[in-house]
């Protein structure tokens, strides 16, 4: 199954949890925090603006990006793997 993003909106894979911390304690799954960095599966086409044209998104696919650690709560199953659908705004910035 494949998902296309509408408007300015990202699907995300979201990284890999924590499972340890800095000091080495070892989490688990209910304790650690989901992670608010991932990579971009998918990218809309972008936002239509008041005068007709469309923004394009400013991130792209491939690229890791960081987001709010409550951004996202919309979610899709595809091929039963958990993605995210974050909106452009919920976007902090891009790790290179």
């Amino acid at each position: 199954m494949k998902f296309n993003p509408l408007g300015d909106r990202v699907l995300v894979k979201r990284s890999d949890e924590e499972e340890t911390t800095a000091g080495g304690i070892v989490l688990p799954g209910s304790a650690a925090e989901k992670p608010s960095q991932g990579e971009v599966l998918a990218v809309g086409p972008g936002r239509v603006l008041d005068s007709g044209e469309t923004q394009e998104v400013s991130v792209k696919v491939g690229d890791v990006i960081v987001f709010g650690q409550y951004a996202g709560s919309n979610t899709v199953k595809v091929d039963g793997e958990e993605l995210l659908i974050l909106s452009e705004g919920d976007i902090l910035g891009t790790i290179s």
